[in-house]
């Protein structure tokens, strides 16, 4: 349940991270994705790439003698006391636990993945690469976007997207706790199975999605990366009715650039906003002739996010 309400003091955004994982296939360049569970707080049924809030552990200082030097546009995303190298961590952390994959060297096969993702919980991510010798790979992720949590929703995140190139040797597979479902897909499918209903995608999935769909390799991937904002880009939910309650369509989140959007520079390219169209968000460029002046006060509305799907 996605519960937007304009009238709730914001809450303070949780640091996350998150792992956009992709790899040459034979049709072109491939993403990985799960599809959360759909009891899961937040987000649940929803298809997904790995990823989740940062943990305290992740900001341990030894992390610096266990992993390589983050990217260093990595450090345009870090702020207060969560670190760059905490921010690469998390990402890498949360990535094994949902899809078991791992950068590290010396590299792990599928097999070992499994097998060290079994251990998690009875030890540290960071004790058990020490007792094995193998460094982080930190570096290898790619800053690729930062996306804030509206302020209408109760739980928010501030989630920074990493893209990496799948490590040799590695598959990628759900855990069947956290995630109930993988898949290696080109960018475009993904999209037409959100079309389809068969997968929701919440908008900075689908923005990723888009961004993606033009691209044929991942070398090509990996360049694009490197061209993106790192500017946090925080939707503003509008209602779908105005301050009396009356329907003047449908409700929609409006990102930086849009007219309804209180930050007046694009962040990110393509549509300037997702508007909720049946069970989906589709995105959409604003009207042509849509003023900026006149954001209303909307009343509270709660939209319902299909998490059977998938």
């Amino acid at each position: 349940m996605l519960e937007f309400d304009n009238n709730r003091k914001p809450s303070v955004p949780r640091d996350a991270a998150t792992v956009v994982v992709v790899r040459d296939g034979e049709c072109g360049l491939e993403v990985f994705c799960v599809r959360r569970h759909a009891r899961s707080g937040f987000l649940g049924g929803a298809l997904v790439f790995p990823g989740g809030k940062v943990d305290p552990l992740d900001l341990d200082p030894r992390w610096s003698e266990r992993a390589t030097e983050p990217h260093r546009r990595t450090r345009e995303m870090a702020e207060g006391a969560t670190s760059a190298l905490g921010l690469c961590v998390a990402a890498c952390r949360e990535m094994l636990e949902e899809g078991h994959i791992l950068p590290v060297n010396p590299g792990l096969s599928a097999a070992e993945l499994d097998l060290l993702g079994s251990r998690l919980g009875s030890a540290s991510l960071l004790d058990l690469l020490s007792a094995e010798g193998r460094m982080l790979l930190a570096g290898d992720l790619l800053p690729f976007s930062r996306w804030v949590t509206p302020e209408a929703e109760s739980r928010r995140f501030d989630a920074r997207f990493f893209l990496l190139a799948l490590p040799p040797g590695q598959i990628g597979r759900h855990d069947d706790r956290e995630t109930t479902m993988s898949l290696w897909a080109r960018p475009r499918e993904v999209l037409e199975g959100g079309a389809e209903g068969r997968f929701f995608l919440a908008p900075p999935t689908s923005r990723t999605l888009e961004l993606l769909s033009d691209v044929g390799s991942v070398d090509e991937a990996l360049l694009l990366a490197s061209r993106q904002s790192l500017l946090p880009i925080c939707p503003r939910f509008v209602a779908g009715e105005n301050a009396l309650g009356e329907p003047v369509g449908p409700p929609f989140l409006a990102l930086p650039g849009d007219p309804r959007h209180d930050v007046r520079e694009r962040r990110i390219d393509g549509p300037t906003r997702y508007v909720l169209r049946g069970e989906r968000f589709v995105s959409e460029d604003a009207p042509l002739d849509e003023p900026r002046e006149g954001l209303e006060t909307s009343l509270p509305r709660s939209v319902e996010e299909p998490l059977g799907h998938g």
